[in-house]
């Protein structure tokens, strides 16, 4: 869902998702080109009308935070990664992220190893 929300709404998203929690200010000063402060609360509310955000109310401000969806999230920005920096190939992605680490845990082996198993079974 993340991957189809309009340009602005998935920024605001991303920074409110990196932040853990942010006000609209908060927002407003991390976006690049930011629009009036009105629009980033409108696009706020729009993004917790969507159930992405919701907020609480601390000392006069509303603070917002995504709504648990861990899965969703992941899966959503990885697509969107794999789309935009390794031509949508997630084998590409899957080598880059290998690369990053030095020393992989049997564990960590085994769950890939699954995983290519698995791949390969839904490819045949």
């Amino acid at each position: 869902m993340i991957e189809s929300l309009p340009r602005r709404e998935r920024e605001i998203f991303e920074i409110v998702a990196s932040a853990g929690e942010a006000t609209a200010a908060a927002v407003r000063a991390a976006m690049s080109d930011p629009p009036t402060h009105s629009a980033v609360r409108t696009l706020l509310a729009r993004l917790e009308g969507r159930g992405l955000l919701r907020h609480r109310l601390v000392e006069q401000s509303y603070v917002y935070r995504t709504v648990p969806q861990p899965a969703k999230v992941r899966e959503s920005a990885l697509r969107q990664v794999v789309k935009t920096f390794f031509n949508g190939s997630a084998a590409s992605a899957a080598t880059a992220l290998l690369g990053l680490t030095e020393d992989l845990e049997p564990d960590e082996i085994e769950k890939l190893q699954r995983a290519i198993d698995e791949a390969r079974e839904r490819g045949s």
